[in-house]
């Protein structure tokens, strides 16, 4: 009598050109998943090879429109969705005097409604799968992080929707996860920051113990396996969680001194 095989799962993971995205999807397809990595269309997408198990798609995700027609293509080719990674985001990088209007609605537009209106669009079908919302914030989810105003204020409001999601969503069997790194270095050498401040994940150098992308996709799959909600990633995260929910203002002094002391540095 043979043995049927159970389905292979599958993961969609924004940002997925990027260094976590192509990190978490290695990860994803050694331990069996099948992948869907969505990112700007663009050479990073286009120079991807093709591999076993993954599918590539480029789309700008703040076109709630395009969006929309991309997870309706994913859900009749693959039938489950079973974890979705919300994974894309970008940084600014200044003082909050020069922070724009226009820069700021940007940082959340990418970091906090494509990933929201995303969740909500795919609601249904990880109640039908039972799986998985994982949001990747980072420590300026949870903490003040200098010269960030923009990022931490997109981050903080992503966790607060994720936490408020997981309340909601707990009744339909599914988890809704988050993940906050530290410093990872996806970008370093790459140029930090554009005239308004934005800049690519993890391309800044005043940072503190900077994770490779492999290391931080292996912690948060880790969390993930062992059913954690809350998955502060590498050793700075880790501390950061703990010191700024014992002493927030030593946090705070110690995070001005240090991220001070990696500007000063900058070449």
């Amino acid at each position: 009598m043979r043995t049927q095989r159970a389905p292979q799962k599958t993961a969609i993971i924004t940002g997925g050109a990027g260094g976590l995205g192509l990190a978490l999807d290695a990860g994803l397809r050694q331990a069996g998943w099948s992948t869907v990595l969505i990112d700007l269309p663009g050479p990073s997408l286009e120079a991807l090879p093709a591999v076993k198990g993954r599918r590539v798609f480029g789309c700008d995700l703040t076109d709630a429109s395009a969006m929309s027609r991309l997870c309706a293509q994913i859900r009749d080719d693959r039938g489950s969705i079973d974890l979705v990674i919300y994974n894309a985001g970008i940084t600014w990088i200044g003082a909050c005097a020069d922070l724009s209007p226009e820069a700021h609605r940007r940082v959340f537009d990418i970091n906090y409604f494509a990933a929201t209106e995303m969740a909500q669009t795919l609601l249904e079908d990880l109640r039908r799968a039972k799986g998985t919302h994982l949001a990747i914030s980072s420590v300026a989810g949870f903490s003040p992080l200098l010269h960030r105003t923009a990022y931490a204020a997109s981050k903080h409001a992503l966790e607060g929707f994720f936490k408020s999601l997981r309340s909601e969503e707990k009744q339909y069997g599914v988890r809704v996860a988050i993940a906050a790194p530290s410093f990872v270095a996806t970008n370093i050498g790459r140029p930090e920051a554009k005239s308004n401040g934005i800049a690519r994940p993890g391309s800044a150098t005043d940072g503190v113990d900077y994770m490779t992308p492999a290391e931080a996709a292996a912690d948060i799959l880790k969390g993930l396996q062992r059913g954690k909600n809350m998955i502060p990633v590498g050793r700075i995260a880790w501390l950061s969680w703990i010191l700024n929910r014992l002493s927030p203002a030593l946090f705070e002094r110690l995070m001005e001194r240090n991220i001070s002391a990696g500007r000063a540095k900058r070449p």
